[in-house]
């Protein structure tokens, strides 16, 4: 049971929601109380509405607030309303980036809740505390009898809550309001960081969850799409207490640790500092994830990473556009080739996730297509493909309101035509994205990728197979990897492509036994052969068990060699391979003895 429930309804269960654990801690702190007086609890999207209400019932709160996001917002509108029918009484709040920004349209639709914290939330909500705190009091004190305290007139408290700077009250269902929605006005920023409280006091051995950390608040970008926009005033935590919090993550063995700062690397001293404590305090299992602007990166940074080894760091940098056009209309950096140059020296051993928005101002098919290709030139580990969103606050609310933008008016929020992309233009790059994720993505196409962008150009080939996709009604449903197979085995014959096709049997056969090969997969096998090459390569030590973990394979080229050695500059027709019959033995990696993963050329 809590008094106060700061509510959080994740996007999935792996999710951890930083927010509500920050601001239950810091209330629990500065008001010297425990968790039955206001507390946090967590549930998913995923989740029926029934088994969230029959959660946050059981907590018996006289206050519920909700952490709101685009993605959750219309499970908490269902809970919101709920809830209000379950309980009258219930003082209900919302607060986070969904709210914020637009609270007469949240009223409007929503007239069940009662406040509204805009901003960050500790602070306001703490006064929220203190203040239902004293009204608690107050009440035992005019009834000394405690079962008719708890039964307070919510209308007198939320009436109290209009000396709370950051807070829009709700009273509507007053009569003889001429204006029902009352600000109290806006709250400074939390300038001192160290203030607030570590989110995560304790982590089981069991918990395989993603933890969210921020050690800095603001960002100096005014990106136009961009909600951090609102917030350029940049705080820092101070690096002792990143260090003690860092260690706390290493010691207790934490699977992945994302950074929110909205850009991280904004302070060359301070962020390579804590780069450099990650480094050598480093456990062999935590993984640190960080959203970078690659273009700023400094040389001292990048020298810095290149002894960085695999199973550190990982960085989402994003790209956006490489229309220059595009880029100055939303107040983004222009400086494509220094982010080019930069992220080329970032090393392998740092997975790197970059990304594009589709539907940015200036910005059509062909457009957007030398931008695609621009960002895969670059050969990121992944490649996201996202859709613009309006959101409420944000500069691009208004250019797309003054221009001829069409975009949805409930969350996400996403762009349905632009003046440059119609609705058909939109549809197809969200069938491009469904390709995108099934061949480069995922990883199980990577050598017929390199080849594929050497012969046919990555936009053009992704363009063809969705156009392709899209007359045989792929999309209707989800395809399996062993779909896409077949599907790129169809693509090469019609080609009449055979070193896509020996390529793409490689990469089959490199991803692992399948417990049986297609019809459009051609094997050249030999039981004798696999058994010398086994002994050749370390010998037979359990028949069962080397033969279950290896696989013998003939190609009519060397899949091995990098793809631009693989071409015979000479050959007179296009991109002509070394035609040369290769033999593999591959190993598969297993729990029965120490071999990793790798491909033997016999000869």
């Amino acid at each position: 049971m809590s008094e106060i429930l700061v509510a959080a309804v994740n996007a999935s269960f792996s999710h951890t929601n930083i927010a509500v654990r920050s601001i239950s801690f810091y209330c629990q702190k500065k008001l010297n109380v425990q968790d039955d007086f206001i507390n946090f609890d967590e549930w998913t999207i995923n989740q029926q509405p029934l088994e969230i209400l029959r959660g946050i019932l059981t907590h018996k709160p006289k206050i519920i607030m909700f952490s709101t996001y685009i993605w959750n917002i219309q499970m908490i509108e269902i809970l919101v309303r709920n809830l209000r029918a379950f309980d009258s009484n219930l003082i209900i709040g919302l607060g986070g980036p969904e709210v914020s920004f637009n609270p007469q349209q949240i009223f409007s639709k929503l007239s069940e809740a009662d406040f509204i914290c805009q901003g960050e939330g500790e602070e306001t909500v703490f006064e929220v505390a203190q203040c239902f705190q004293n009204h608690l009091n107050h009440q035992k004190k005019l009834t000394n009898d405690e079962s008719k305290a708890e039964s307070t007139c919510k209308y007198d408290f939320l009436k109290s809550l209009q000396k709370i700077k950051g807070l829009y009250l709700n009273f509507s269902e007053l009569q003889n309001i001429s204006n029902p929605v009352f600000f109290t006005g806006a709250r400074e920023l939390i300038c001192d960081l160290q203030n607030l409280v570590f989110p995560y006091p304790k982590i089981t051995e069991s918990d395989s969850k993603i933890y969210y950390y921020e050690s800095s608040r603001g960002c100096p970008f005014s990106c136009a799409y961009c909600m951090s926009s609102l917030d350029r005033r940049v705080r820092f935590m101070p690096l002792d207490r990143v260090f003690k919090d860092l260690q706390f993550f290493l010691d207790n063995n934490v699977k992945l640790v994302k950074f929110v700062d909205r850009t991280y690397n904004l302070d060359d001293e301070r962020y390579i500092a804590i780069w450099d404590y990650i480094l050598n305090h480093h456990n062999g299992k935590t993984m640190f994830h960080f959203e970078i602007e690659a273009e700023y990166l400094s040389q001292n940074a990048l020298d810095f990473l290149q002894k960085v080894p695999s199973g550190v760091m990982q960085f989402e940098i994003g790209v956006q556009s490489s229309n220059p056009k595009t880029l100055e209309s939303v107040s983004r950096s222009p400086e494509i080739k220094k982010l080019a140059q930069n992220v080329k020296q970032i090393p392998k051993t740092i997975h790197c996730h970059l990304d594009l928005i589709a539907g940015l101002p200036y910005e059509d098919l062909q457009s957007f297509g030398k931008s695609f290709d621009f960002v895969m030139s670059l050969h990121p580990d992944e490649m996201q493909l996202g859709f613009l969103k309006v959101l409420y606050g944000t500069k691009m609310k208004e250019i797309a309101s003054q221009n001829d933008y069409r975009w949805m008016k409930t969350a996400p929020y996403e762009i349905l035509s632009t003046p440059e992309l119609s609705f058909g233009d939109v549809c197809f790059l969200k069938d491009l994205e469904v390709v995108l994720d099934a061949f480069y993505n995922s990883k199980n196409f990577e050598k017929c990728m390199f080849y594929i962008e050497e012969k046919y150009g990555f936009w053009n080939f992704f363009c063809e197979i969705t156009e392709i996709s899209q007359k045989q009604n792929l999309f209707s449903t989800a395809k399996s990897p062993k779909f896409w197979y077949e599907f790129l085995a169809d693509y090469s014959n019609q080609k009449n492509d055979k070193i896509l096709y020996e390529l793409l049997r490689f990469d089959f056969v490199k991803t692992g036994k399948k417990g049986g090969f297609p019809d459009w997969y051609i094997h050249h096998y030999d039981k004798n052969k696999h058994r010398l090459a086994l002994e050749q390569n370390g010998g037979v030590s359990n028949s069962r068990i080397d033969f279950a973990y290896s696989e013998y394979e003939e190609f009519e080229i060397n899949p091995l060699l990098p793809i631009k050695n693989n071409i015979d500059k000479t050959a007179s027709q296009e991109l002509g391979f070394i035609f040369q019959k290769t033999k593999i033995l591959f190993f598969y990696e297993n729990k029965f003895n120490d071999k990793k993963s790798q491909q033997i050329i016999i000869e």
